[in-house]
């Protein structure tokens, strides 16, 4: 094997990629992400260890969080950019290093003398790209795959819940949100996964712990977007086109999408969500803006065929980036950690100034307009404020036999032609239905005529992934008023689609607030250990889907 990767839904043969990523990611990338981790790991050691004697570092902080974020699928394909984080990490390992070593010495009257894990006091031959390369062979999962197979399942599953957990840290981050608890907690967790031989029962307990993070961290990521952007609403979103230039943005970071609607303001530019940044419409603020004129094509893996026929700029702020075709590479921008070789890159903001979107306005307004994919509108905006605003009708709803059931869609979409089985079920369930999603995996459905109940859609979309919280919100909401006490025995069924690790959190963050019974496709995460799954079948009732047929006939037994 020249590289072992199982982070994602796609994992080949259901296993594990072990020469190209299916992603599209090389073998000498994987190597460089698997040190980065793997330095990431030391610094971690460090910082928590720091941390006890009020030594915190806010540039380590950080960096961690885009170092993991960095890691996590389809966003860095750069051996550049990514041996540049390698060096970092190193830098900051030992600066960290030595900041605790110097407290403890203060502290204690003598130096530090206890054993620490190999990756927090490793030191690299050579700082070449092509030495660091090499040494990214020699750690990561290949290095552990000798190792307690349990074990590893369960450092695994820790590790891409906080790379998941770093995504929303970054996003929140860069609109001037942050909490030291949740620096304090990427470090300890990162901490305990750098162990040789850490407790099972610790990294289970580890594992929730991320969940319950997880849940303030989307938390604190609701309330950075709500403060600048306003609450969402409900809003139909124009699918079809305008003629003239236009630049398609894509990814998930809102502040890139509000720079960009000021820089493009009068010069005649339209402006299109793509994938994941369908719910910006629904954001009050970004309403202001007469050229954000709508949302082009669907989700991520589709976007070579759409942004080959956008023929506009592109810009691309975070990951579910897919390898470009060199038809489209040119027009092809990426920002934030998100890189491809031979993609132009626009820097990060200097001294909280805007990033400066001058090269992707001059490729739009010399570039062909958008070539239309499709007419109408659809409806997004129905987070847990907006859902709660009408709280009392869908309560009225539900006690009147209106609506029968809520199934909970959300997740992230991909390319296997097994995701037909979201589509299917949204067609296949009855009509007093509800479906509630938030992610990529709405679009699976989203552009179905399934209709209303009364005024309310049947497909309500609460956002972006990290809005997955809104739908615990709504859920937690709804048993209050009707007087359950365990959101279990609400009429709500979670049919719930992964791919990489931000759904990993989503995962671990249902998990840590007891919600059970939820089915996970299409496939069960090739990392987990059939000992590991044992146990989450057992104690939270984790289960695959199977076919369409059968999990909506157990839906509709819901009541």
């Amino acid at each position: 094997m020249s590289m072992f990767c199982y982070q994602c839904e796609e994992a080949a043969g259901g296993r594990g990629c072990t020469v190209r990523g299916v992603c599209g990611k090389t073998d000498d990338v994987a190597a460089l992400q698997d040190l980065l981790v793997y330095l990431l790991k030391g610094i971690a050691v460090y910082g928590d260890k720091a941390r006890a004697y009020g030594v915190v570092d806010p540039e380590a902080d950080i960096f961690l969080v885009e170092g993991l974020f960095a890691t996590v699928t389809n966003v860095d394909f750069s051996q550049e950019h990514l041996a540049h984080l390698v060096r970092r990490a190193l830098e900051l390992r030992d600066r960290l290093a030595e900041e605790f070593r110097r407290a403890y010495q203060e502290a204690h009257g003598h130096p530090f003398a206890e054993s620490l894990p190999e990756m927090a006091t490793w030191v690299p031959a050579d700082d070449s790209t092509d030495a660091l390369i090499l040494e990214g062979r020699t750690v990561g999962i290949l290095a552990d795959l000798e190792q307690d197979e349990d074990v590893r399942s369960l450092r695994e599953l820790l590790t891409y819940g906080l790379k998941g957990m770093s995504a929303y840290l970054y996003h929140a981050h860069v609109l001037g949100y942050q909490k030291d608890e949740l620096f304090a907690f990427l470090h300890e967790g990162l901490a305990l996964a750098a162990q040789d031989a850490p407790d099972v029962d610790t990294l289970v307990r580890m594992a929730l712990r991320c969940g319950e993070m997880g849940v303030k961290t989307m938390a604190q990521l609701d309330e950075a977007n709500t403060t600048l952007f306003g609450h969402p609403e409900p809003t139909m979103v124009n699918l079809g086109v305008k003629p003239g230039p236009a630049i398609l943005i894509s990814g998930h970071d809102l502040r890139d999408l509000k720079e960009l609607l000021e820089q493009t303001k009068g010069k005649g530019v339209n402006v299109y969500t793509h994938g994941e940044m369908l719910p910006a419409h629904a954001y009050p603020e970004f309403k202001k803006y007469d050229h954000l004129v709508g949302n082009y094509g669907g989700a991520w893996w589709r976007q070579k065929e759409e942004f080959e026929k956008f023929g506009g700029a592109i810009l691309m702020t975070t990951n579910c980036l897919v390898p470009p075709r060199d038809s489209y590479l040119d027009r092809l921008f990426t920002t934030g950690l998100v890189s491809w070789p031979g993609a132009k890159h626009i820097d990060g903001p200097q001294d909280g100034q805007p990033k400066d979107f001058g090269p992707v306005i001059e490729k739009a307004l010399v570039s062909a307009s958008p070539e239309e994919l499709e007419t109408g509108a659809i409806p997004v905006g129905f987070v847990h404020a907006a859902v709660l605003s009408v709280a009392d009708k869908i309560i009225e709803a539900i006690k009147s036999g209106a609506i029968k059931r809520f199934v909970v869609m959300a997740g992230c979409d991909g390319r296997q032609k097994q995701r037909s089985y979201y589509t299917e079920v949204a067609q296949e369930l009855p009509e007093d239905s509800v479906i509630l999603t938030a992610g990529c995996a709405k679009y699976r459905y989203n552009k179905l005529n399934l209709g209303y109940i009364g005024d309310i859609p049947r497909v309500l979309d609460a956002g972006q992934c990290n809005d997955s919280y809104s739908l615990v919100v709504v859920a937690q909401k709804l048993a209050e008023a009707l007087g359950v006490e365990d959101i279990n025995d609400l009429p709500i069924a979670y049919d719930i689609a992964w791919y990489e690790q931000k759904a990993v959190l989503v995962l671990l963050a249902l998990l840590s607030l007891g919600v059970k019974k939820i089915r996970l496709g299409p496939e069960l995460p090739a990392f987990l250990s059939p000992n590991v799954t044992k146990v989450l079948v057992e104690k939270f009732d984790l289960r695959p889907i199977t076919t369409v047929e059968e999990d909506v006939a157990a839906i509709t037994a819901l009541r």
